[in-house]
C-alpha cells in the first residue's frame, strides 16, 4: 500500500508534489503549535485554579482550627474534607462535605502526612470527573483536603482544540490552495520550457527547417529560473547555429560532388572522343595521329591537376595525423622572385613589378606550398584580366607577420562574387571557358593551404583594382 502510494506520489506534477509537501509540513508547524499552546493553557488554568483553592483554604483552615471541621459551605461542586492523620492512617472528621468515593482524597491525606509542605494533584473521581486536589496542613496531625472541578478547565480546553482545528484545518487548506496556485505561477516558466523541448523535439530538423523558432519569453519566476531560461535559450542558439552550419555544409558538399562530377566528365568525355579519334585515324598520316594524341595527353593531364588539388583539398580539410606540408625556414622573398619570373616567362602580355621589401625574410612554411599558392594568384591574375593590365607584387614585414600582396589593375571582382570566390569550383564569369578560366579550385587551394600554415588571405581593392593579401605568421609554428 505505501509503495502504491509513493509510486502514485512520484508520479505527479512537480508544482502538486511542493503543494501536498508544503501542505504536510504546515501540518506538523500545526500540530506542534496546538499542542504547545494546549498545554500552556492546561498548565495556566490549573495554575490559575490551585491558586483559587490555596485562598480558599486559608479561610477553610481557620474554621477548621476553630471548630473541627468546615462549617463554611464550599463553591458548588467543591468538596472539603478534614483528616486526623497519624502515622498511614487518615480519619476523616464529620460532618464532611465529600464524593461517595473519597479514596483520592483520603490516599492525599496520608501523604500529606509525610510531606512538609501543600500538595497538589489531579484525579479522576468515579463518577464525577477530574478534580484538582490540595492538602495542606491545618496543625499538626490534622490536614485539610480540598477537591475542586476541572471540567471548566477541560470545557475550556476542548473548545481550544476545536477552534485550533478549525482555524488550523482552514489556514492550512487555503495554503495549499493559493500556495499550489502561486507554485504553478512560479513553475510556469519550466513548463513553458518543457512544450518547448517537447516543439523542439518535433521540429523537422532537415535543411528546409533548419533554424528552431521557439524560444522561452517571460519575466517571472526569479533570478534561477531567469539564468535557466537564459542557458536554455543560449542553448538553442547554439543548436541553431549548429543546424545552420549542417546545412551550410551539407549544401556546400551537394554542390562540390555537382561540379567535381562536372568538371571530371568533362575531361573524360574528352579524353574518350580522343581515344575514338586516335582509333579511326590509326591508318591516316602520322601529323593527324600525333595531333590526337596530343590532344588526348592534354586531357589527360588537366584532369590530373585536378584530381591533384581535389586530393590536397581533401587532406588539408581531414587534417590528417601527417600533415601534407613539409616545412623548413626558407626565404620568401626568394620565393616571390622565382614565382614572378615564371609569371613573366609565361605571361609576356602582363607588366609585372615585384616589391620585396628586405633582402631576406625567413618564415617557417612549406616552400612548395607556399610557391603554389603565389602562383596560383598570379595565374588568377593573368587569366581574369586584359593583356596589358598591371600586375604587382608587394612583400611587407611586421613584427607579428608577413604580408604578400597580389593586386592586378584589370575589370576587378564584383561586389556580389567577393564572399564566394575562395569557394571551390566557383568561377565570377559563369559564361568564361575552362581552357581559359580554369577549374575553379585555384583560389580555394591557396586559402586552404595559406589557412595550413597558420595565416589567412584576404580580398581587397576598389574598382579596377583586384587585392589579394597573403599574411603569415612571423614564426609560423
Amino acid at each position: 500500500m505505501i509503495r502504491r502510494w509513493w509510486r502514485a506520489y512520484r508520479g505527479l506534477r512537480l508544482g502538486t508534489r511542493l503543494a501536498l509537501g508544503l501542505g504536510v509540513l504546515s501540518l506538523v508547524v500545526f500540530a506542534v503549535v496546538g499542542t504547545v499552546l494546549t498545554a500552556y493553557m492546561r498548565d495556566y488554568l490549573e495554575r490559575q485554579l490551585a491558586d483559587q483553592m490555596k485562598l480558599v483554604q486559608i479561610v477553610q483552615s481557620k474554621d477548621a482550627a476553630t471548630h473541627g471541621t468546615v462549617r463554611r459551605k464550599p463553591y458548588y461542586g467543591w468538596y472539603t474534607a478534614v483528616y486526623d492523620v497519624s502515622g498511614d492512617s487518615a480519619d476523616l472528621r464529620t460532618p464532611a462535605e465529600v464524593p461517595a468515593d473519597s479514596r483520592a482524597l483520603t490516599a492525599l491525606a496520608r501523604t500529606m502526612a509525610r510531606s512538609d509542605g501543600d500538595l497538589t494533584r489531579t484525579v479522576r473521581i468515579d463518577g464525577q470527573g477530574p478534580y484538582l486536589l490540595r492538602a495542606c496542613e491545618v496543625e499538626p496531625g490534622v490536614v485539610l483536603v480540598s477537591a475542586a472541578p476541572m471540567g471548566d478547565v477541560e470545557d475550556t480546553v476542548e473548545q481550544l482544540i476545536t477552534v485550533q482545528v478549525v482555524a488550523f484545518g482552514l489556514a492550512l487548506l487555503a495554503l495549499v490552495v493559493f500556495g499550489r496556485r502561486m507554485l504553478r505561477r512560479g513553475l510556469k516558466p519550466l513548463s513553458d520550457m518543457a512544450s518547448t523541448a517537447h516543439g523542439i523535439a518535433s521540429h523537422d530538423l532537415t535543411e528546409s527547417a533548419a533554424r528552431l523558432p521557439l524560444r522561452v519569453d517571460g519575466r517571472d519566476g526569479g533570478r534561477e529560473v531567469a539564468e535557466l531560461r537564459t542557458a536554455f535559450n543560449t542553448m538553442l542558439e547554439h543548436i541553431d547555429d549548429s543546424l545552420a552550419v549542417r546545412a551550410e555544409a551539407e549544401r556546400r558538399l551537394r554542390r562540390f560532388v555537382a561540379d567535381a562530377s562536372h568538371e571530371l566528365r568533362t575531361p573524360l568525355m574528352s579524353v574518350r572522343g580522343y581515344a575514338d579519334l586516335f582509333q579511326y585515324a590509326a591508318a591516316n598520316e602520322p601529323g593527324e595521329r600525333d595531333r590526337h594524341l596530343a590532344r588526348l595527353r592534354a586531357e589527360a593531364a588537366r584532369m590530373g591537376v585536378l584530381l591533384d588539388d581535389l586530393l590536397l583539398l581533401a587532406r588539408l580539410d581531414a587534417a590528417e595525423a601527417e600533415a601534407p606540408l613539409r616545412w623548413e625556414d626558407a626565404d620568401l622573398t626568394e620565393l616571390v622572385r622565382q614565382a614572378g619570373d615564371a609569371f613573366r616567362a609565361g605571361h609576356p602580355e602582363h607588366p609585372l613589378t615585384v616589391t620585396t621589401g628586405p633582402a631576406v625574410v625567413k618564415v617557417r612554411m612549406d616552400p612548395q606550398r607556399i610557391r603554389q599558392v603565389l602562383d596560383n594568384l598570379l595565374t588568377n591574375a593573368a587569366v581574369h584580366t586584359p593583356p596589358g593590365s598591371k600586375v604587382s607584387v608587394a612583400v611587407t614585414v611586421t613584427p607579428d607577420a608577413v604580408r604578400v600582396a597580389v593586386a592586378d589593375t584589370g575589370p576587378g571582382i564584383p561586389a556580389a562574387d567577393r564572399e564566394r570566390v575562395f569557394d571551390r569550383f566557383y568561377r565570377v564569369d559563369k559564361a568564361r571557358t575552362r581552357d581559359r578560366g580554369g577549374s575553379g579550385l585555384g583560389l580555394a587551394v591557396a586559402g586552404s593551404l595559406v589557412r595550413a600554415h597558420g595565416g589567412t588571405i584576404e580580398l581587397g581593392g576598389e574598382p579596377g583594382v583586384t587585392v589579394f593579401t597573403v599574411t603569415l605568421p612571423a614564426a609560423a609554428r
